[in-house]
């Protein structure tokens, strides 16, 4: 009976250790947050997410954390019953592609060349995104900045918060290039925009004939204040006139322009006070984000496996 015994355990014993070898060793859990396991894959794809924006391999515990803190701040969410939907973090994936001129399909052949699967950087959006509307949420209040906030912050640092800004009124135009055209076909289509700059002398005028023109998109006029835009369109505005179109910029549809159609000066939201606002509030964001997750983290069940 006792040699059946240890003959049983024996093979028990063999069959787990045979089981543990098959999982394979990227699979296998290090650490658990909150019920949550993270593996050495996970590990493996976020420190290539974080090398290919700091250009440089971080430490391993710094990767480790950042995964903690994800699985954390998701659970947080659920908690207070936030959720984030997959159309969601898609969407915000293919912002990320359009701020790198690039379609959804070309970002995620960027990553790929460089190791990085698209579900890996979904997950660090997604997380991102329950802890944003988390912190904001909770400390909505106490992150707002006042304009009196804004002055007294301009006057410490020496600036002016009399500096003029402008409002434009702008019509986007795009010459349209399909998706996968070669180089020859790109180039034709940005001399087609160029010809039609050449020709745009006024908007009432100009917004006729490009919408008459085959493969020429004009969306509806936007009004945009020059806080709100990019310092390298706020340059191009400030020195086209009125009435014609600013030079042609590739962007994934084709290749867009703006015809600015007004211009206004105000002293309401200039850039140097939208810039100095956002700097406010990210400090503030920033400060009550830290707090908050190392409440979060004093809580947390955090089990390291090996």
């Amino acid at each position: 009976m006792k040699r059946r015994t240890i003959g049983l355990w024996f093979g028990c014993a063999v069959v787990a250790a045979a089981l543990s070898a098959s999982v394979p060793a990227r699979a296998q859990v290090v650490v658990i947050a909150n019920g949550s396991p993270i593996t050495e894959l996970d590990i493996a794809q976020r420190s290539k997410l974080m090398a290919a924006s700091t250009h440089k391999a971080p430490p391993r515990q710094e990767v480790i954390n950042e995964l903690i803190d994800d699985r954390l701040k998701i659970a947080k969410g659920k908690y207070y019953g936030l959720e984030v939907s997959d159309k969601d973090v898609d969407n915000a994936f293919a912002n990320m592609a359009q701020r790198q001129r690039m379609t959804t399909s070309q970002f995620e052949q960027v990553l790929g060349r460089s190791g990085i699967s698209p579900a890996a950087l979904k997950a660090r959006l997604r997380a991102q995104l329950i802890w944003t509307q988390l912190v904001r949420g909770r400390f909505g209040t106490s992150l707002e900045i006042g304009d009196a906030d804004v002055a007294n912050a301009m006057r410490g640092t020496n600036s002016s918060d009399t500096v003029a800004g402008y409002v434009y009124t702008l019509y986007p135009v795009t010459v349209i290039v399909p998706n996968g055209s070669p180089p020859a076909v790109v180039e034709s289509k940005r001399r087609e925009a160029e010809n039609l700059r050449s020709r745009f002398v006024s908007c009432d005028s100009g917004v006729k004939l490009a919408r008459a023109l085959r493969d020429v998109a004009v969306r509806e006029p936007v009004t945009r204040s020059s806080a709100e835009l990019p310092e390298q369109l706020r340059d191009v505005l400030a020195k086209l006139e009125i009435g014609r179109l600013s030079s042609p910029d590739a962007t994934p549809q084709g290749w867009q322009m703006f015809a600015l159609c007004n211009k206004k000066e105000t002293t309401s939201d200039s850039p140097a006070k939208r810039e100095m606002r956002d700097k406010l509030y990210n400090e503030r964001y920033e400060a009550e984000s830290k707090k908050f997750l190392e409440d979060i983290r004093r809580s947390a069940m955090i089990e390291y496996k090996r």
